[in-house]
């Protein structure tokens, strides 16, 4: 009885099989090409999210410049050839951050850089122009069209 246990033991080890290397080999391409695919993928995802994140921001300076408008200016764009709103650090007074309208300090998303300056331009018929943001690791500001400030999505322009 022991004997036949023994013999049923084994006969079932000589039948049982792993993966063979051609088949690991197979998984391994298999795997690498999915992943050739995906991380360019990913790569534009993340790219875009921080066009996107530099879009709202540039919107959120944008409303606060209204708001400043509205309460400090009583709504009138009559400057010519259009209303310049500062926005600037706290320290600096007169600017959006100074009033409490943005908070202090703001920062860029996609690179996590201090917004120390920068400009929402209106037209003297009170519609957005222009809003540039000048971060602390830059001296050239980045501007947002009001094309895209409106639509909430990165242009071509930058």
């Amino acid at each position: 009885m022991l004997a036949q246990a023994m013999k049923r033991r084994l006969s079932k080890e000589e039948n049982q099989k792993g993966f063979t290397l051609i088949e690991l080999l197979a998984v391994i391409v298999i795997l690498g090409i999915i992943a050739v695919i995906a991380i360019p993928m990913i790569t534009n995802v993340i790219s875009k999210s921080r066009k996107d994140a530099d879009v709202a921001t540039a919107r959120q300076v944008y409303d606060a410049a209204r708001l400043y408008v509205t309460s400090e200016l009583e709504g009138k764009f009559t400057s010519t050839p259009g209303l310049t709103v500062t926005i600037g650090p706290k320290a600096t007074a007169g600017t959006l951050q100074a009033k409490g309208y943005l908070e202090d300090p703001l920062y860029l998303p996609s690179t996590k850089d201090k917004i120390d300056g920068g400009t929402v331009t209106f037209n003297t018929d009170g519609t957005l122009n222009q809003v540039t943001l000048t971060t602390t690791a830059s001296t050239d500001p980045t501007p947002f069209s009001a094309d895209e400030v409106m639509s909430g999505k990165p242009g071509s322009s930058r």
